[in-house]
């Protein structure tokens, strides 16, 4: 296991803050549903929330047996909230509840295969461990691909988010990615509680300034 630096020790994970913020832009019938193929069902109109029920610490304790390993904090923090999820953005179509999730390699072995066969990309330390702006994506490992959780799911689309046990903080957080087909790479952060806010604040951004994501484009 390989240690970046941690941006907090001990966080505080506000997740209904930030998911309830994202529910309300996301049904606001001016600015952002319109966009959608396909309106949201009613009960998720009415109720003004696009999770779901939080999952149970039983569920919790099922899922962790299941997959042979302790959860990363923020990750189990956010499933205790919402047991999944609606569209975070456009390209994401929903995060998978506790009982869909599983190891990339078992989810979706073309992906893994897609990466790591006939792969020679080499990422130094130096440019792997750096995070935010000044990262590129083609500072990936593809030899962590198949040890990645996988935990979302978006139809005909390679865009996924994945957490990857590999690279560990002190304070037990696994290193999150974006893959997208669009990207030469991934995009990556010290924890799946980063990519969420990252990703709020691209979604936010767009739809309320016009902006263009944050994201480096696709080759």
């Amino acid at each position: 296991m390989e240690n970046p630096q941690s941006q907090d020790a001990g966080p505080r994970y506000a997740w209904r803050d930030l998911l309830q913020r994202w529910s309300d832009e996301w049904l606001d019938p001016v600015l952002h549903e319109q966009e959608r193929a396909e309106p949201f069902p009613d009960e998720v109109r009415s109720a003004r929330w696009l999770g779901a029920a939080g999952a149970t610490s039983k569920d919790l304790s099922t899922l962790e047996q299941r997959l042979g390993t302790a959860l990363p904090p923020s990750y189990r923090h956010f499933l205790l909230t919402s047991n999944g999820w609606l569209n975070t953005t456009q390209n994401i179509h929903r995060i998978l509840s506790a009982q869909e999730i599983g190891w990339t390699r078992d989810l979706d072995p073309e992906l893994v295969a897609s990466w790591t066969e006939d792969t020679q990309l080499r990422v130094s330390d130096e440019e792997y461990f750096l995070y935010g702006e000044g990262q590129a994506p083609t500072t990936l490992r593809p030899e962590y691909l198949r040890h990645t959780l996988k935990i979302s799911h978006t139809p005909n689309a390679t865009d996924v988010y994945l957490l990857n046990p590999c690279v560990l903080t002190p304070d037990g957080e696994w290193e999150a990615w974006y893959l997208a087909h669009w990207l030469p790479g991934a995009v990556r952060y010290p924890s799946f509680w980063d990519l969420m806010n990252d990703e709020y604040r691209d979604f936010h951004d767009e739809q309320w300034t016009g902006s263009e994501s944050h994201r480096p484009p696709g080759p």
